[in-house]
């Protein structure tokens, strides 16, 4: 069992993004995968504005990566690039934070005119931190992921199918076994 941390760069509350990671961890788990959630928005903004590499949320961020053996990054994409938010936390890490790990880079988004990001904007500072594997990521388009008002999620089949695999991809490549579970939800 390998230990995934989960990161969502998504600065809102309510984000498609968070809760896209959060299905996706359940697969990983469900893959025997031990997953950790990070939601960027959740540490102290003074830690992430005023670069505070030292500040104990800080600190306890980089133990979290450290500590992983994979690591997905999630991010909503703003203007052709990964969140700024997303940004503030990749800048304060160490120079080869994910030196030895697997990394799966995923976007979401409004427009197909912003999937190219996760090779032109995400991927380039993902291999400048050392990742060691980059597996292949996805782009998911805002309109194929839809929240109920129970909190459950679903995602467009054609995506999801998508998801999945490339999911599975990046459990294999941290030696973890695929599942059959369906893509659904």
């Amino acid at each position: 069992m390998a230990t995934v941390l989960s990161v969502s760069g998504s600065p809102s509350a309510t984000s498609r993004t968070a809760r896209l990671l959060r299905h996706l961890d359940d697969r990983l788990t469900a893959q025997g995968q031990e997953v950790i959630p990070l939601d960027v928005r959740t540490l102290p903004p003074e830690a992430l504005l005023h670069a505070h590499a030292g500040h104990p949320a800080i600190a306890e961020a980089t133990a979290l990566f450290a500590r992983a053996d994979g690591v997905v990054i999630g991010t909503p994409v703003y203007k052709a690039a990964y969140s700024g938010l997303l940004k503030s936390l990749l800048d304060l890490l160490p120079q080869y934070a994910l030196a030895g790990k697997t990394v799966l880079p995923l976007a979401t988004g409004g427009t197909t005119a912003h999937v190219l990001a996760i090779d032109y904007a995400l991927r380039p500072v993902l291999a400048s931190l050392g990742a060691a594997h980059i597996t292949p990521g996805w782009f998911t388009l805002d309109k194929d992921i839809t929240v109920a008002d129970d909190g459950s999620l679903t995602v467009a089949p054609a995506s999801a199918e998508a998801l999945a695999q490339v999911t599975d991809q990046f459990s294999l490549a941290l030696g973890g076994r695929t599942t059959l579970l369906a893509a659904t939800g």
